[in-house]
């Protein structure tokens, strides 16, 4: 078929049915049949200049369950019950298209509503099975436990990933978005504008690609929901984001949080790695392209296990995996790895090395810096209900871990906090969280002594947990603050700071920036 369409289908046996088509409303809204247990939505036909097509899932109350986005590339999505907790009877599915011919009088038409008959296939006996029945009821009382919870204490996925310990979720964001104007918050909302910048998000990676371009992927935003707006392109030159997932081929990651992703210079690739989402886990392996922009998804041989809230390190063209949260089979908790695994792209192996030493003990949220492309060190972490703030280094030539005995005022114990390498002997930890709240405080760590020394800055002072800090080139001296001498024109390097959540249920979609300079001049006057 050539003239373009976009077609559903609900539960295994049922035939696909038309939602949209060239000609036509851009939106619509389908009441998904209560037997239904998996949906499959995809397009047929050419494209031309259509730039996407959105897809919720929405619960009774219109709050999106999941959601997903199908492109030129990306032209199919599917979910099944079982992913989401939150799936009841009472749910649609609402699409909507962006690109083409639209104007602003399509977005203003009301949405049309599609009436989709159930489908029962012949020799089949139609009632639903008692057992289905009876997991509906389960499911009924253990959402009307959870909004009953929901009344105490804020709830997360991290909750079921990381920690029975319900104080943790105080310090996860879940209401509120700063930095975010509300019209970009609703993918279906009349006359919306598309998004200008990230909405707020905690859990997503940032990762630099080259001195001026950085690549953000996942994270988790408001309500609980995974963000709609996935992947940006950050330019340093002017700070300014371009929305990306349409503008790569071939299969995108799954919404997901938790996860890593790692460039590696020489190949020019970005390799994400794990996460998870709700009850669902990640071991794959994606990789994007920076210079055909094309994804592709690794089959690698070799064991590792789900894992999410892992430090992922490159050195010499592979990762090094260490510690993270993995799933284990009901009703035993989640666990901590201690465990260090190594990805071999050239040969899409993954392999435990032999490691001597003393080892850190399983944890997961700790954050790992490359220093002097022959060491790597590892702060922090939890495996509940501890939190750490010891420092343990891996000797790469070796292979041999040792604990670092270090000196001066040391980070309290915590986990989720953003690090970054400043020079070839100092790095930085900021935020986290300790279990109860979002930290605020930053440090630097001097490998040649083995020091910590605590900075005080006020683009630092805001509590973060779950957020991305890097370091990157920003042209000019004018994004500075005044008492840094920085030449007129030249290139510094630049701490940049995204989102996260605070103490307040809020996540942060701006960018802060600090110079470089006036950091470690805030150690010297220290």
């Amino acid at each position: 078929m050539d003239e373009f369409g976009v077609y559903a289908v609900f539960g295994v046996n049922g035939p696909p049915q038309r939602l949209l088509r060239a000609e036509g409303s851009c939106r619509v809204c389908v009441a998904v049949p209560p037997s239904v247990r998996q949906v499959v939505l995809f397009s047929s036909g050419q494209w031309g200049d259509r730039v996407c097509v959105n897809a919720e899932l929405n619960d009774a109350d219109r709050t999106p369950i999941t959601i997903g986005k199908l492109t030129p590339y990306n032209r199919c999505l599917s979910w099944e019950q079982w992913e989401e907790e939150t799936w009841t009877d009472s749910v649609t599915l609402n699409v909507a298209l962006e690109g083409g011919d639209l104007t602003k009088a399509d977005w203003s038409e009301p949405e049309l509503i599609l009436a989709v008959k159930e489908y029962t296939p012949k020799d089949t006996v139609a009632p639903v099975a008692a057992r289905d029945l009876k997991g509906k009821r389960k499911r009924k009382r253990d959402r009307a436990a959870e909004e009953e919870d929901d009344n105490k204490v804020p709830k997360t996925e991290e909750e079921e990933n990381t920690s029975s310990d319900s104080s943790e979720e105080k310090a996860t964001p879940v209401r509120k978005i700063r930095g975010q104007t509300k019209c970009g918050q609703k993918l279906f909302s009349g006359g919306a504008a598309p998004l200008l910048s990230p909405s707020g998000r905690w859990g997503q990676t940032l990762c630099p690609i080259d001195a001026q371009t950085a690549i953000l992927i996942g994270g988790q935003g408001a309500r609980m929901q995974f963000c709609k707006d996935p992947m940006w392109k950050l330019c340093t030159e002017d700070l300014s984001w371009v929305a990306a997932e349409t503008l790569a081929e071939g299969p995108t990651p799954e919404a997901r949080i938790g996860h890593t992703a790692i460039y590696d210079s020489d190949s020019k690739r970005i390799f994400v790695f794990g996460g998870s989402k709700n009850k669902k886990w990640f071991n794959d392996v994606h990789i994007l392209d920076t210079q055909s922009w094309k994804w592709t998804m690794v089959e690698a041989r070799g064991n590792v296990p789900p894992l999410a809230y892992h430090s992922c390190s490159m050195f010499r063209g592979e990762l090094f995996v260490l510690g993270g949260v993995f799933p284990r089979p009901n009703p035993e908790p989640d666990g901590c790895s201690d465990s260090l695994y190594i990805f071999d792209p050239q040969l899409s192996v993954w392999y435990q090395p032999i490691v001597t030493g003393d080892q850190p003990s399983p944890r997961s949220g700790h954050s790992a810096c490359v220093m002097q492309e022959r060491k790597i060190y590892v702060f922090g972490g939890w495996d509940t209900p501890v939190c750490y703030n010891d420092m343990y280094m891996l000797d790469l030539g070796l292979m041999e871990f040792s604990a670092v005995k270090t000196t001066g005022k040391a980070p309290s114990p915590r986990s989720w906090h953003g690090s970054a390498v400043l020079s070839d002997t100092k790095f930085l930890i900021h935020g986290g969280y300790n279990g109860n709240n979002a930290l605020s405080d930053a440090f630097v760590f001097d490998i040649d002594t083995n020091s910590w020394t605590e900075v005080t800055l006020p683009q630092l002072s805001v509590p973060r947990a779950g957020h991305s800090i890097v370091t990157m080139e920003t042209a000019g001296c004018s994004r500075f603050p005044e008492d840094v001498e920085v030449n007129a024109g030249s290139v510094g390097n630049t701490l940049l700071v995204f989102g996260g959540g605070d103490n307040e249920g809020n996540f942060y979609s701006d960018l802060t920036t600090v110079a470089v300079e006036e950091l470690l001049a805030a150690i010297q006057r220290g």
